[in-house]
Parts: structure tokens; C-alpha cells; sequence
């Protein structure tokens, strides 16, 4: 699982033009679930999103997570960070879960990212076409990603 991670001040997405999702201050998730991905995965991607320290303390260095700077997270699906474009100019999406996998894993993923907060996390909608909408503060811009252990033989 793959959490894109974006600091910002302020951040919305849309739908069909109405706005679905809206935080002031916080952070920006995009999230990938991979095909090998399970719930394990979910809890430590929110854990390590909601304990990111991205924000400024009182001498300007990057020391405080979003929880104790009383920020929000906004989290929107988006199977295209598994999209594979080394050969050719088509990525392949064959690494991203499909939805009847990515959807639940991404529904669990906000709502442990939502415990962890204290607070709801908004979010877009699973599997729409969608305009993001941000301000990334920093800029700061983070990859994170926790894949499942590979089985051994």
C-alpha cells in the first residue's frame, strides 16, 4: 500500500462538479492499494500517516505531526501509483488491487486514519473520476509505502 503524502493548506476534491471532500490545513493522501495488500498494511500506512512529523515547530523545523498541529487529512483512491511505465509509453495497472480488494482496504485505511486523528477524514469517492484540488505547503511532498511480505519458500 502506498500513501502519497502531501502537507498543504487547504486541499478539496470534486465529482460530477460538487465538492465531496474539503480539509483546511493538513494533509493530502493518495492512496494505492497493491494486489498483495491486506489489512495489516492499512493499519501501519494510517498509523505512519498520522504520525508524520511534516509541520513546522516553534523554530521552523519539521517536528510535529498532523495530530499536534490539529490538522485534518482528506484521503482519495488512486490505483494509478502502481502504474508501471517502464516498457512502452501505456503503464500497466496490473500491480494495483482491483477494486473489490482496494475498495475495503481503502475504506479501513480512513477510518483507522480517522481513530488515529480523532477526527473524520473526508474523502472522494472510490473509483469516480475526480478533480483534486490543493495548496501544498512546502512544498513537501512524501512517498510512503508498506508492501506485504512476500511468501517464503
Amino acid at each position: 500500500m502506498v500513501a502519497l503524502v502531501q502537507r498543504v493548506s487547504e486541499a478539496f476534491v470534486e465529482v460530477d462538479g460538487a465538492v465531496v471532500g474539503r480539509i483546511g490545513r493538513g494533509l493530502l493522501i493518495l492512496l494505492g492499494v497493491h494486489r498483495t495488500d491486506t489489512e495489516k498494511e492499512a493499519a501501519w500506512l494510517a498509523k505512519k500517516c498520522a504520525g508524520l512529523r511534516i509541520f513546522p515547530d516553534d523554530e521552523g523545523r519539521m517536528n510535529r505531526s498532523v495530530r499536534e498541529v490539529g490538522g485534518e487529512a482528506l484521503v482519495v483512491s488512486q490505483f494509478t501509483l502502481y502504474g508501471d511505465a517502464r516498457k512502452g509509453n501505456r503503464p500497466s495497472f496490473v500491480a494495483s488491487a482491483l477494486p473489490e480488494k482496494a475498495e475495503p482496504l481503502y475504506e479501513l485505511f480512513t477510518r483507522l486514519l480517522a481513530d488515529h486523528l480523532g477526527k473524520p477524514v473526508p474523502t472522494g469517492v472510490f473509483g469516480a473520476m475526480m478533480n483534486v484540488h490543493l495548496v501544498n505547503e512546502g512544498p513537501v511532498t512524501l512517498w510512503v509505502e508498506k508492501r506485504a511480505e512476500e511468501p517464503k519458500d
